[in-house]
Parts: C-alpha cells; sequence; structure tokens
C-alpha cells in the first residue's frame, strides 16, 4: 500500500511540473528537461536512502551504537558534509553537474559496501571493537561524496529553469527529498526486517532473496549489513543512467540559448576562480542570511526526522504506533504538502520572493515545537503529528533556501558553490544538533523540543529580513512582462 501511494504521489508531481509551463516551453523542451531531472532527482533520492540508513542500522544494532555513539558518528559525518562544500562547490561549478552527480553515486556506494562489511565483520564476532571510531570515518567519507549530489542536481537545474518556474522546481527538489526519506526509513526498515535471522510470518521473494544472499549459514545472526549493501546496488545503476541521459544545459541538449533571468544574467562571460565563487557568498549580507536559515532549517529538519525515530523507539507511543511504523512513508507524503506549499506559495503569490513564505513556515515550525514540548510525554498522537508537520514546514524551507534561493542569487555561473554553502550550513546545523541531542536526550527527552524552539525563530527572523529580495535581472523580467514589483530592500 505504501508503494502504492509513492507512486500515486510522483505521478502527480510529474503532472504538475507538465502542468506548470509559465514561459509557455514547448512540448519536447519541457519532455527533454523531464528526461534530464527525473534520473538526476531519483539518484539524489537514493543518496539520502544511502546516508539515512545509518539511523535505521542504530536501532537494528541496539547496544552495539548507544545514543551518543549515535551523535557522534552522525555529527562528525555531517560536519564533513559541511566543509566539504567549500571544496566541492566550486568544483562542481567547474566541471557541471552531470560529471558531480555521478562522482556523489560512486563515491557514496563505495563508502556504503565499507560500512556493511564492517557491520558484518563485528556482528559476527570476526572483529572485536566499539563501532563508534571506525563507523564515523567512514561515515565522514560517505558523507563527503554525498555533498556532490545537492549542489549537482542544483547546477542542471540552474541552466534548465527560469526564476519563475524555481519555486515549482524548488517543490519538485523537496519531493526528491521526502522519496528519498521514505526509501531510507520505510525501505530500510523493511530491508533489516527481511534480514533478521529469525524471520517472522510469510516469505515473499524478496523477503527469501535477500534471506539468501546476506544471511549467515549457520550463525543465527541479523543480517543488518544489508542496509548498506542495497543502497550501495541502486546507486550504481542510477549512475550509468545518469552518464546516459543527463545535459547540463538546454544547448548541449540541441535547444537555443535560454536566459533564466538569475544573477547570471548578463556577465556570463565573466570567468570566476575558486575565489571569486567563495567571495561571493562570503561577501554577501544576503547570502550569509540564507546560510543561517539553512542552518536553522539543518537543525529543525534533522531534529525531527531523525530523533523522533529513535525517540518512539525508545518511549513507548500507545495509541500512535502508526507514525514509527510508518515513518518514512509519513516524512514523504508531509514533505511533498510542505515543499509545493512553499513553492507555490513563493512563485504564484510573492512574485517568486523565497523569504515570505519561509516566514511563514518558521512560525509554523516554532508553535509545533512548542506543542511537541507541553504533550511529550502526555499525548504520542499530538507528538507524532507535530512532528511530521514540523518536517512539512522545514521540506518547504529548505527547498527554498538551499535549493532556490542560493542559486536564484548565485547565478548559473556560482550556483554550485553558493547553494553549497548554504547546504553546507544546513548539515552544520544537523550536526549540532546531531552531538547536543545525543548527550541532551540522554538527561532527558524534554530537552529535545525545547532545543529546537530557537531555531525556528532564528530562521523567521532571517527571513523576514529578506522578505522583499530578488536578483536583479528577476526584478527587470517582471518589471518588463509582469508589471511592478517592489522593491529590494536587501543589498546583494
Amino acid at each position: 500500500m505504501s508503494l502504492l501511494l509513492v507512486g500515486i504521489c510522483l505521478v502527480v508531481v510529474v503532472g504538475l511540473y507538465f502542468y506548470n509551463n509559465p514561459l509557455g516551453h514547448g512540448s519536447w523542451f519541457m519532455t527533454r528537461r523531464f528526461i534530464n531531472w527525473f534520473p538526476l532527482g531519483m539518484t539524489y533520492a537514493f543518496l539520502y536512502m544511502a546516508r539515512y540508513n545509518l539511523t535505521v542500522s542504530k536501532n537494528a544494532l541496539g547496544s552495539l551504537m548507544s545514543n551518543q555513539d549515535f551523535g557522534w558518528i552522525f555529527g562528525i559525518g555531517t560536519a564533513v558534509y559541511g566543509f566539504s562544500f567549500v571544496v566541492n562547490g566550486p568544483l562542481v561549478d567547474k566541471i557541471g553537474g552531470k560529471r558531480g552527480i555521478i562522482i556523489a553515486a560512486i563515491g557514496s556506494s563505495l563508502a556504503n559496501v565499507a560500512l556493511g562489511v564492517l557491520t558484518y565483520l563485528v556482528v559476527t564476532g570476526q572483529l572485536k571493537m566499539r563501532l563508534v571510531v571506525a563507523f564515523s570515518a567512514i561515515y565522514a567519507i560517505n558523507m563527503y561524496f554525498q555533498s556532490y549530489g545537492a549542489v549537482s542536481i542544483i547546477k542542471v537545474k540552474a541552466y534548465w529553469f527560469h526564476v519563475r518556474e524555481r519555486g515549482v522546481f524548488g517543490a519538485i527538489f523537496g519531493t526528491l527529498i521526502s522519496f528519498g526519506v521514505y526509501f531510507a526509513f520505510d525501505w530500510g526498515k523493511a530491508i533489516v526486517d527481511m534480514a533478521k535471522a529469525n524471520p517472522e510470518g510469510h516469505l515473499n521473494w524478496l523477503h527469501r532473496t535477500i534471506q539468501r544472499v546476506f544471511a549467515v549459514e549457520g550463525k543465527p545472526v541479523d543480517a543488518n549489513w544489508a542496509v548498506f549493501y542495497i543502497p550501495a546496488a541502486i546507486l550504481l545503476i542510477w549512475a550509468l543512467l545518469d552518464w546516459w541521459l543527463i545535459k547540463d544545459t538546454p544547448e548541449e541538449a540541441n535547444f537555443p540559448h535560454f536566459d533564466p533571468c538569475d544573477a547570471s544574467s548578463g556577465v556570463m562571460h565573466i570567468e570566476l576562480t575558486t575565489m571569486d565563487l567563495l567571495k561571493k557568498v562570503f561577501t554577501s549580507p544576503l547570502m550569509l542570511m540564507i546560510a543561517v536559515i539553512g542552518l536553522t532549517s539543518g537543525v529543525m529538519r534533522n531534529g525531527i526526522m531523525t530523533w523522533y525515530f529513535i525517540f518512539a523507539k525508545e518511549v513507548k507511543q500507545t495509541g500512535a504506533e502508526f507514525f514509527f511504523e510508518h515513518w518514512g512513508l509519513l516524512l514523504c507524503l508531509f514533505g511533498i504538502v510542505g515543499g509545493f506549499a512553499g513553492g507555490i506559495v513563493s512563485d504564484k503569490f510573492y512574485q517568486s520572493r523565497r523569504g515570505p513564505p519561509t516566514a511563514i513556515l518558521c512560525g509554523f515550525m516554532f508553535i509545533m515545537a512548542l506543542l511537541m514540548a507541553i504533550y511529550l510525554f502526555s499525548s504520542p498522537f499530538i507528538v507524532g503529528l507535530a512532528s511530521l508537520l514540523i518536517t512539512t514546514a522545514v521540506i518547504g524551507v529548505h527547498s527554498l533556501m538551499s535549493g532556490t534561493a542560493a542559486a536564484d542569487f548565485g547565478g548559473r555561473k556560482a550556483t554550485a558553490t553558493c547553494s553549497g554553502i548554504v547546504d553546507g550550513f544546513v548539515y552544520l546545523g544537523t550536526g549540532l544538533q546531531s552531538v547536543s541531542l545525543g548527550y541532551l536526550t540522554g538527561y532527558s527527552w524534554l530537552w529535545w523540543p525545547c532545543f529546537l524552539m530557537p531555531f525556528a525563530l532564528i530562521g523567521g527572523f532571517f527571513a523576514l529580513k529578506i522578505w522583499h529580495a530578488l536578483p536583479a535581472a528577476t526584478r527587470k523580467y517582471i518589471d518588463e512582462v509582469e508589471g511592478k514589483v517592489e522593491v529590494d530592500l536587501v543589498p546583494e
């Protein structure tokens, strides 16, 4: 049933993509652009599966990985992910998004194989050691290659989507993230269940295949390493499809020159060095404010997605077991709603300004986190629903900031660098919450929502500061084609 729902959502998203054509593109352009972003996006979704399978393995490994161990492993990995963008963002701006996504898929695949080997050796007793050090090192390598993914998809998007279309593409970007979370949590949990030494109930063909491939004959141990091997294999398949289908620009696909009216319009002839690209972010008050909003969204997003799954495992959620059992599917469905809500509101009601819907969503997250704090130990249903609604809002914020605003103001030439630095701040926020909550939840789970609330307020404050911001080329386009636009109050 869950797979059917996700399939229906995918069909709806594809339908909305073809329906949303404000610039009147020809049918072949729309089709070729779909052929471009679909494999790119599905690769990114499975990169998420190869990233958050760590959370699934944490629950499966039990005492072999404590909350504190998990906090350090995930925190170190996300810190590496964040700092990698200083190198990988400018690099993808030079080599293009197609090469970047292939590097991401192959590198992450190999790292997941290594995590699977390590898990196998420890679980079968062939290697006596604590997982935290070795897992931290290999997971950090995985996250380094993962960092190529987001900047690559946004780099390609920048050439194929006009600024006035990017809000809806941001929604598609959020949808792909949501699919990845579904693959990680629900598919990952299903893989772990199928790989148990003593499986329950009737074994279907997939169940029997996983048992045949991964189970250890003569040893009654759960084959948890399968949760790393299977995403690794899937990523290699998508890497081949990316190499075959993706084109970095419309011109490479034999279309005439297309100007998306972003910050690079009129200056595409100027060559930017790596230092020029980095200065474009770190000397821009606007980009720094977008990055800070990204940091707060990283705290909120992973503070909910990761820790609710662990909370519901440790603290019995009587009457709300549905949330834990279908966490991946629910994150997927609610995330899609959030991504489209933010993108459509931005494009349709605020002339593609990203600040207004972001401010609204941040305020909503604060209210939901407050409800979680109030009802944490008295109403499992309210806690589960509030967690999902925070996810709805934060996917909208992440899509608008990392997936859209950074590309708008960075422009095509600096898209990977700008979106990469913003996404880096997202994962610095992720690392901050991972280590912090790893310790704080050891004292009391009440610290969990209380820790999140200030970050929702900080994100909302800076979203208000960029309420009127638009790239100059976009303002000019709207003035000439659609009518007067509000004056930008924020320096670019």
